[in-house]
């Protein structure tokens, strides 16, 4: 028999949790969704009913299978946030490897607790999962997003060609470009990380909370993101970032097709400055 309430008091706190409990469904939801995380879900969620019918049926042999599973599907489930964790920073390492190595510019921003909404929007949308990919082609210098940010909600990128504010901070250095301020001018009104690859040098550098980290290695990029965004994620271990023959051929590809048939020697090199 459903409870009668009594008082006022009493429907509204019950309305409350309802209410807390719809909004806490909607955000696990939201934060599972385009992860393979999603299809586990709903696995579990159809273990967790079969598991209620079966204490309500009195099906013994059934309740007692359902029960030794379900605690495993939990764990797996945390399995499967961390390879998508993983899948992330390993990405934007391996990238920001390939950049530096070719004097390629770019700007990439991580969004935390602080939303970018209004910094994506200033951007071309593109929703698409992260990949190592998709961040080389976005940055490619015959490209029409290369220029600006592209901004990073979890596993997604969610624009590219961003506007971002620039740093005023008299302190920084002359040296530093609209790049690496629009960068450092993001982590001081949000908690956003921003890996900066200088097009000038190849330099890699990581902006967090107003302060720049420069000339990093790919070892120290891969350590430091990782310790970051450890606060908001699950701990993980990165796997060792291919070295640059790895990605000879794709750049071989883009010489191919840009270069003329017989180049002068040391013609594709650019003084480091």
């Amino acid at each position: 028999m459903m409870p009668v309430f009594t008082t006022w008091s009493q429907a509204a706190w019950a309305a409350l949790d309802i209410l807390l409990v719809a909004l806490l469904i909607y955000q696990v939801l939201v934060m599972i969704r385009g992860t393979r995380a999603a299809p586990m879900l709903a696995g579990l969620i159809v273990v967790g009913v079969t598991f209620y019918l079966a204490r309500m049926g009195e099906l013994t042999t059934l309740n007692y299978v359902v029960s030794r599973v379900l605690p495993y599907l939990v764990f797996a489930l945390i399995v499967v946030f961390q390879s998508e964790i993983r899948h992330v920073l390993a990405d934007i390492v391996l990238a920001a490897n390939l950049f530096s190595q070719h004097q390629t510019g770019a700007l990439i921003v991580i969004e935390r607790e602080i939303g970018l909404r209004t910094h994506i929007e200033s951007g071309v949308p593109l929703d698409a999962r992260l990949s190592y990919d998709l961040l080389a082609t976005i940055f490619r210098p015959s490209a029409p997003l290369h220029d600006g940010a592209v901004i990073v909600q979890k596993d997604r990128i969610a624009a590219a060609a961003c506007f971002l504010p620039l740093s005023m901070n008299p302190l920084l250095s002359t040296q530093l470009g609209t790049r690496h301020r629009a960068g450092i001018g993001i982590t001081e009104e949000t908690d956003a990380i921003a890996v900066i690859v200088s097009e000038e040098t190849g330099a890699i550098s990581l902006a967090i909370g107003g302060q720049i980290e420069r000339d990093l290695t790919v070892d120290q990029l891969r350590e430091r993101l990782g310790s970051e965004l450890r606060r908001y994620m699950a701990p993980v271990t990165l796997p060792t970032p291919i070295s640059g023959n790895g990605y000879e051929s794709d750049v071989a590809l883009d010489s191919r097709a840009a270069a003329p048939q017989n180049p002068e020697p040391g013609a594709g090199s650019e003084p480091r400055t």
